[in-house]
Formats: structure tokens, sequence, C-alpha cells
């Protein structure tokens, strides 16, 4: 059964969705540590934060924010958004995160990614795969890197990575539908990896879908918020 894991993203400490990543394009929802507690009173138990704040100014930000869902929750937040230097991803675990996002240094830094990966270990690091076009988007996805997909993958899964986040830009916050041929070519590559599906999910069938063409797991956020999907009602179907 696929993985839910709801998401947050916080911009000056509000929960907010953008629209394919544009910052000009952006909806506040309101407290993020209130639709913590509500993911934790249906029963989730997985929570996916993002620093839009920290994307952008290539630093983490709201930390603050981090540490409030993390003590007043016992969800396991993966964090990701800013994460650059060895100072941030101390911080990031400092305050409360089980697992960190790493996107862009993978692609601009590998060997601090590599660095990172052997020390804090594969099981709390999620290599972040953003994909625009074929290839791997950067910094808040301001910037396209020449790294393609699939060869991306390869050389991290054979450093160890066992934990991959890919969002298709085009799709995130679209609530279009998600990329399911995209990430059905994926685990065709790589069967034994722990994908997590991201971007464009609009209902509890695309989740449906998405479980049916055997993805591990999968990142929704908009979808809640737009109140497209009923988080209870989704909740009953996975422990049906």
């Amino acid at each position: 059964m696929i993985e839910l894991i709801p998401a947050i993203d916080i911009i000056n400490g509000q929960c907010v969705r953008l629209t394919k990543g544009d910052y000009d394009q952006k909806t506040v929802y309101g407290s993020p540590l209130d639709m913590a507690l509500e993911f934790e009173r249906i029963g989730y138990q997985r929570l996916h934060v993002v620093d839009l704040d920290g994307a952008k100014s290539k630093h983490i930000v709201n930390s603050p924010v981090l540490s409030q869902i993390t003590t007043e929750t016992k969800l396991t937040v993966d964090f990701g958004g800013g994460i650059k230097t060895d100072e941030d991803i101390e911080v990031a675990f400092n305050h409360g995160a089980s697992m960190v996002t790493i996107g862009s240094i993978a692609v601009t830094e590998p060997n601090r990614f590599m660095g990172w990966l052997e020390k804090y270990g594969a099981e709390r690091i999620i290599l972040g795969a953003d994909v625009r076009n074929g290839k791997i988007s950067i910094n808040g996805w301001k910037e396209d890197s020449t790294e393609d997909l699939l060869p991306f993958l390869q050389k991290y899964i054979d450093a160890g990575v066992s934990k991959v986040l890919c969002t298709e830009i085009s799709k995130d916050g679209t609530l279009a539908g998600p990329a399911i041929d995209l990430y059905k070519k994926v685990m065709e590559a790589y069967p034994q990896l722990h994908l997590i599906a991201s971007g464009g999910v609009s209902s509890i069938d695309d989740i449906k879908a998405l479980d049916a063409a055997g993805i591990p797991a999968v990142v929704f956020g908009k979808a809640i918020y737009e109140g497209k999907i009923n988080l209870q009602e989704l909740w009953d179907w996975q422990n049906a």
C-alpha cells in the first residue's frame, strides 16, 4: 500500500502553496502547526515540510516552525528547502527533522552530498529530484541543470541512496494529475527504490492510480488545502 505523506510549504511562517514553484502565484492557508495537528489527529504519521523562504535564500529560514511541529506533534518529519551547508543540515536535525530532503547540493556539490550520506546514513537523507523538461532543476526551481534524471539517480543509488522524492515541476500545484508515466519509468529502472512521487495530485483517484502503478509513496499538498482530497476519507481507504 502506498505511503501517504501530506505536505506543508512555509513562507513567512505560514502554510502556503505555489503553482509550478512560482513565488508570485502563492496562496496562504494559515498555521503550519494547526495543519500538522490535524494530520496527526486523523492518524497520519509522516509529514513533508518545505522551507520555501530557505529554498529562495539558500539557507534555512523557518527552523522555528519546524521545531514547533516536531515538539507539538509526534509526526515523523522530513524537511527540505535551503539546506546548503553542514550548519544547515545540523539545524534541521537539531530542530527535530527525522529526515532531510536534499536536492540542489546533490547537483552543485556532489562531494558534500556524499559526505552527508556517509555521515547521517541513507535512512535520514532523501535525494530530491525536481524535474523540468527531463532535467534536474535547482535552487528553488529557479535554474535548470544539465543533469538528466535517470543518470543522476543512478549515480546516487550506486552511492547508497534508497529514498528519492521526485517532483515533476510542470505538474506541481496545478491539480492536473501526477506524472505517473515518469514515476513508472523510474521504478522500472530502479525497482528497489523508495520513490516518493510529488506534484499534480488532485484527488484520491490520483493516489489510487499511483498505488496501482506500484509507486511506494506520495507527497500531496494543494489538493488538501483546496478541498479536493478529504483526509479522513483517504485515511479510511488506506486503512480499510
